[in-house]
Parts: C-alpha cells; sequence; structure tokens
C-alpha cells in the first residue's frame, strides 16, 4: 500500500514561477484598465457595474455546476433507468454484494426481500447478458453473486438474487424468458449460499481431504439437491454386481457416473436439473483429491466413564476394525444379530466390509480399557436419507453405551446438514424405541409387517457428541 505522503506529487518551482509571473501580469493589466477607465466621466459606475456582473456570472456557473453534476446516482430509487447503464449497474452491484454481502443495488429502506438463486440458458452472444440485468434492474432485483457455466451452445448464467418479498417466481421466470433466457429454474436461497464458489470448492476439498467419508457430504455440498449412490464392485455376498465407470466419468445430462476410489461407482442424480460440464469437472476433481489421498479417517477420541465407574473411549472406524467387530459378533447372542440384521445371522460378518467402508457412510467404535470392541454405532448415506444403525455386545447393553452412540450420531448428521434420520428395527424392540425417544426430537413411526422404522427430524433442539454416558436398555436396532 502506498502512503499518503509518498503519493504526493513532486513539487515544481518552474510552474510556481510562471503562476506568480501570472498573478503579477493580471495586476498590471487590471490597473493598466482601472486607470484608463477611472479617470473617464462615468468610469466609476463602469467599475462597479463590471464587478457586478463578474459576481453574477460567478454565482450562475456555480448554480449549473451544481444542478447537472455527473456525480453517480444517490439510489433513491434503487436501479439506474433501463439501458446500457441500468445493466452495467446492475452487474457492479452483483460484484460488490457477492464480496460484502450487501450489495451497492440494495433496495432502498428497510423493505423486506428474499434470497433466490437462479439459473438460466442464454445465448453465447455479446449483450445477452446486459439484457438479463436489465429485466432484473426493473424488477428492482439486486445480483448477489453471477457464475457462468459455458455450454457448447449458449451459456448457463447462475445467480444469487436478492429480491423484493413480493416479487413471486414466477414473475421473475417471465421476464427472464422475455429477456432472452431459457430452461429457467429458481428456488429460494439461504445465507450459507452467500459464500463465493471458489472459498465454497476449498472447504469441501478440506474437509474432502481430511475424512474419506466426506466425499458424498462434499458433493451434495458442491452440487446441491440431488441424489447420491455408493454403487460397490462386489455385493456382500461376494459376487461383481458389474457397476463400473471409466477414469474420467461418464456424464449424461441429469445423471453423473464417477470411479469410485475404494471400487465401484459413484452415481450423482438431479432429475431436475441438468449437470454442467463445469460441475462434471468440479465434482471429478473431489473424486481425484480423495483417490490420491487413500483411505483416511481422523482418530480422535473421547474417554467416557460410564455409571459403574468403567471407562469406555468413543472413536470413528473404519476396515482397519473388522478382525474386532468380527470378534465382537463372535461374542453377541443369536438375539442380539437377529435384532441389528433382520435376517439370516449366519450372514451377519458379510456386512461388516460394507458397514466399515467411510464411502458407505460413518461408523463410531466403543472399545474398553483393554482395547476389546463392545459397540459399533453406523450413520449411513442412503441415497436422500440417512440411516442409523446400533450393535451393543450383550455384557454392555443397558449401560448407556447405546444412547450415547445414537445422540453422537445424531450430532453428525446435524453436522453433515441432514434434515433427519431413520432407524429400521422390529417392533418388539424396545430399546431402541426408547433411546430414539431420549433424543427429544420429533418422531414419526411406521409400521409394516412387524418392521418399525421411526424418522427423527432434526430440528434446533439437536443433541450434541458431548456429555455423560446415559442409562439405555439394548439398543441394537436398524437395518444394514
Amino acid at each position: 500500500m502506498t502512503s499518503a505522503k509518498s503519493a504526493r506529487r513532486p513539487h515544481h518551482w518552474r510552474r510556481d514561477l510562471i503562476e506568480l509571473a501570472a498573478l503579477f501580469t493580471a495586476v498590471a493589466v487590471a490597473d493598466a484598465i482601472a486607470n484608463l477607465i477611472g479617470h473617464q466621466p462615468d468610469g466609476p459606475y463602469l467599475l462597479v457595474a463590471s464587478a457586478v456582473a463578474l459576481v453574477a456570472t460567478a454565482a450562475f456557473h456555480t448554480w449549473w455546476a451544481r444542478r447537472h453534476s455527473h456525480a453517480p446516482p444517490s439510489g433513491e430509487g434503487g436501479f439506474a433507468p433501463g439501458g446500457a447503464d441500468a445493466a452495467e449497474h446492475g452487474a457492479w452491484a452483483g460484484t460488490a454484494g457477492g464480496a460484502g454481502g450487501s450489495g451497492a443495488g440494495r433496495i432502498a429502506g428497510a423493505e423486506e426481500t428474499t434470497l433466490w438463486r437462479m439459473r438460466t440458458t442464454v445465448r453465447d452472444a455479446p449483450g445477452s447478458l446486459a439484457a438479463l440485468c436489465v429485466a432484473l434492474a426493473g424488477l428492482r432485483v439486486d445480483i448477489l453473486t453471477l457464475g457462468t457455466h459455458p455450454l457448447a451452445q449458449g451459456t448457463v448464467d447462475e445467480f444469487l438474487l436478492r429480491a423484493p418479498a413480493s416479487l413471486q417466481a414466477q414473475a421473475l421466470s417471465r421476464e427472464i424468458a422475455a429477456a432472452g433466457g431459457t430452461s429457467t429454474w429458481i428456488e429460494r436461497a439461504d445465507a450459507h449460499d452467500l459464500v463465493d464458489i471458489p472459498t465454497r470448492v476449498l472447504s469441501l476439498a478440506t474437509r474432502t481431504a481430511l475424512d474419506a467419508a466426506e466425499l458424498p457430504l462434499a458433493l451434495r455440498q458442491l452440487l446441491g439437491r440431488c441424489t447420491i449412490h455408493s454403487l460397490p464392485a462386489v455385493s456382500v455376498t461376494g459376487r461383481p454386481t458389474g457397476e463400473s465407470a471409466p477414469v474420467e466419468g461418464v456424464l449424461e445430462e441429469t445423471v453423473m457416473r464417477l470411479r469410485d476410489p475404494s471400487g465401484g461407482v459413484i452415481s450423482v442424480e438431479r432429475p431436475y436439473l441438468p449437470f454442467t460440464p463445469t460441475e462434471f469437472a468440479r465434482a471429478r476433481a473431489l473424486v481425484e483429491l480423495d483417490a490420491r489421498l487413500g483411505p483416511r479417517v481422523p482418530r480422535s477420541e473421547d474417554v467416557l466413564t460410564l455409571p459403574e465407574g468403567n471407562e469406555i473411549t468413543v472413536r470413528r472406524a473404519d476396515r482397519g476394525d473388522l478382525a474386532a467387530a468380527r470378534a465382537m459378533h463372535d461374542r453377541c447372542s443369536q438375539r442380539t444379530l437377529g435384532l441389528r440384521y433382520h435376517g439370516p445371522v449366519a450372514d451377519a460378518d458379510r456386512y461388516l466390509d460394507h458397514l466399515l467402508s467411510p464411502r458407505f457412510g460413518r461408523t463410531l467404535a466403543v472399545q474398553t480399557a483393554s482395547g476389546k470392541l463392545v459397540a459399533l454405532g453406523h450413520l449411513l448415506w442412503d441415497g436422500d436419507e440417512t440411516e442409523v444403525a446400533l450393535l451393543v455386545e450383550d455384557d454392555w447393553q443397558r449401560r448407556g453405551i447405546g444412547s450415547e452412540l445414537l445422540g453422537r450420531l445424531v450430532a453428525l448428521a446435524v453436522e453433515a446438514g441432514c434434515d433427519s434420520v431413520y432407524a429400521v428395527t422390529q417392533s418388539h424392540n424396545t430399546g431402541m424405541v426408547a433411546a430414539m425417544r431420549a433424543l427429544e426430537l420429533p418422531l414419526d413411526y411406521q409400521i409394516e409387517e412387524g418392521t418399525l422404522v421411526i424418522t427423527a427430524r432434526l430440528t434446533t433442539d439437536r443433541p450434541t457428541p458431548e456429555g455423560s454416558a446415559r442409562p439405555s436398555a439394548p439398543t441394537e436396532g436398524a437395518r444394514r
């Protein structure tokens, strides 16, 4: 940054001499004219009239300059009138608003406003974007951020808008269509959308680098409302599924298929809005980052003390805990495994490789002071929904371990931005029902042929992962 002192112009003595000479010349000319006119019969009157005319001329010039000033508009009317000036003003306001969250084109007064996200396709020709800006200016809509997605024919423009609350989406869409926009899509936005795209992508890349389980969540936050499925190359029974994708991935309008670094395919679907090549490139870059970093799970641990005085450790688990999880299965009773997996108990070990994979969700493990694994809690990504599942070894049930795990899993779901979580169990599993009710969240129950699905809607009163263990009945339940 340049200081004010160093920014001053250099002092030129020659300019001072010229100004001084001009001053003396002006004084000499004025004295000569005064002597010439003053010695005339009407000389004093002529001098007074000249002074009055000079003052009047100076006053008129000052008034005229103020009335026709070239300063920018005061903003009382919102945007400038239509035309190119309005388009330039709207685009400039979008740049300022994207940086500071309050664009220069802010709607005057304290009028209530609404945030909208809008996408529209325009011709790749000069003036197309300006026409959209003029239309938005006419509706007193402020452009907060603007992104472009080039296509083979045309360009997709993505806006974050602040509009008067009285403006309906249908009216906005009609104006955009009249200005040349096609395939227009509009939905409500919130304050989180004010984060600019480069910052958002860097944040998602950082989260993905720290935790392999973040990849599906990062893709969802990057691409908006979409459905993500991780399709393994091998089923839980050991048979090939035939799911594969080329290294560069596949983009088919509303579906993209990316090669999963852990094997299989990551399928992303967004039926209501086609993906653009720009979005496909960003998603592929995240997947490539995950592949280069390899398997990774945060290794933080929390040591808790149970009511009877025993210490347990709660930590993240992955496929490295497969042997310990199978040993825990061997110690569990047939009833406990049956309540957890809802199928043949002999197949229980087959599910562990899938459940412990970070690609399909997050797993919490509870181990004793001796290092023995005694409980597992799973938070599983199931398309647009999120499932919770618990398994506690028989000898460690009714000590609050299940409730502790469930509370932490729900906290992880809140952190991931999930709207709800559900658990699948059997109608006579009172332990799982009690654990879900202990969350103190709104619950929905669905019962069909002895299977009970309990859905907890996540509200502002969300549980936190901290806290002492709470007593609980057996908390097995939820499907694989």
